[in-house]
């Protein structure tokens, strides 16, 4: 049976871990629960091949813990009672630590969640998840409450460099030009292990491994996007952000990454009429207009064909005047609504729809235009808020 590569590589010790340095360097805090040899329960969140499992039989090994490694895809509750069963044992007779790694532990229903509960709240065992997703929406608050949370990050150049070459001296009548290195990592994206696996299967095709090779080896740079989860919202999120700030630059880099992930377009200009309202309202009301033309085109059109129009308009947006007075006006007037009293609509603005109505004063002493009348040489001026929020003033314009 064939060993991947990323496996046989799998670093044993801290001093051959690469990456995490917030974590694992000087003073960080799990090197400090390594060398204390004190594991305590975690949750690991981050993308993948960024050395979560690696870290934590790592933290097993040099804690001196038995260690069972799960995947949340094909584990049961009756899989893990096996193992705590054990663990117990081990811990009454021997005094020995059990740590148990559940990968993917996000896609655990709450009911498996919940069994691990008491198990790690009376120390029987230890317990490590790992996640893609955000574990404040992908964990429940019971377990995640007893675990130690900690944020793993993309690897950068410089770690990825170092894995490709340990990778490439593995393979000793092979060469690898420096380009090649240097287009393995860009192709990797933050990504260790399909580093990895680009130098084995470059390996596989070729003694001398070029660019060429290494194209032929990967289609397509990944990148790192889920449209239903975190990075997804992150994305969106920057987009918005990057509008907001009157940055088209960075507008278009977050742009491009959602066409490039397969985003919905319609859900990309969908979020442009909003912006449009809420961040440019009344200053340049010519902005909902387009995005809302833009919304209907990429409705029609669909992709390719509507990247053009998701970048026109998205440019325009994020070049145009900010304001949020509108937002700020609807925010104050609902902010009433929530915490004063619901005066009565004033009667000279309710509609005389019979007589019986009219002689109780329902629209008397109403003005239809009081913009086309005048007083004393001033305009007419008519009440329209009730009784408790005359005078009271929401919209004010920022500009």
């Amino acid at each position: 049976m064939h060993t991947p590569l990323a496996e046989i590589l799998r670093p044993k010790t801290l001093e051959d871990f690469v990456g995490q340095k917030h974590l694992v360097g000087k003073n960080a805090p799990i090197r400090k629960i390594i060398k204390n040899k004190t594991p305590v329960s975690m949750v690991f969140w981050g993308p993948p091949g960024v050395g979560k499992t690696t870290l934590a039989r790592i933290i097993a090994r040099t804690t001196q813990s038995d260690f069972f490694a799960f995947s949340a895809v094909n584990t049961g509750i009756s899989d893990l009672k096996k193992v705590i069963n054990q663990a117990s044992k081990e811990k009454q007779l021997f005094d020995k630590d059990t740590l148990i790694f559940i990968d993917e532990i996000h896609r655990f229903n709450k009911g498996q969640q919940d069994f691990l509960l008491p198990f790690i709240e009376s120390g029987e065992i230890f317990f490590i998840g790992a996640t893609t997703e955000n574990p404040g929406f992908s964990i429940n608050s019971q377990l995640l409450s007893r675990l130690q949370p900690y944020l793993f990050y993309p690897l950068s150049e410089e770690d990825l460099e170092v894995l490709v070459k340990r990778a490439i001296s593995v393979f000793k009548n092979r060469v690898f030009t420096e380009d090649a290195v240097s287009k393995i990592v860009f192709f990797a994206n933050g990504d260790g292990r399909k580093a990895i696996n680009i130098v084995e299967l470059a390996a596989s095709l070729s003694k001398k491994i070029d660019n060429v090779i290494v194209k032929k080896a990967v289609q397509q740079k990944g990148i790192d996007y889920d449209k239903n989860g975190e990075r997804h919202y992150d994305t969106v999120s920057a987009f918005i952000k990057s509008m907001r700030g009157s940055d088209p630059d960075a507008t278009l880099h977050y742009l491009a990454r959602m066409i490039k992930a397969g985003e919905d377009p319609v859900f990309i200009a969908r979020r442009m009429v909003i912006f449009a309202s809420e961040d440019i309202g009344n200053i340049q009301p010519s902005a909902l207009i387009l995005a809302n033309a833009c919304m209907q085109a990429v409705s029609k059109i669909g992709m390719p064909e509507s990247e053009l129009i998701l970048a026109q308009t998205a440019i325009y947006l994020a070049t145009a005047k900010k304001s949020i007075s509108v937002l700020s006006a609807l925010s104050a007037a609902k902010k009433d609504i929530d915490n004063k009293r619901i005066d009565p609509i004033p009667l000279h603005l309710r509609n005389p729809s019979n007589k019986f109505m009219k002689n109780l004063g329902f629209g008397k002493g109403h003005i239809r235009y009081p913009w086309k009348l005048e007083k004393n040489g001033k305009k007419v001026r008519q009440e329209y808020m009730p009784n408790n929020l005359k005078g009271r003033v929401y919209y004010k314009k920022d500009w």
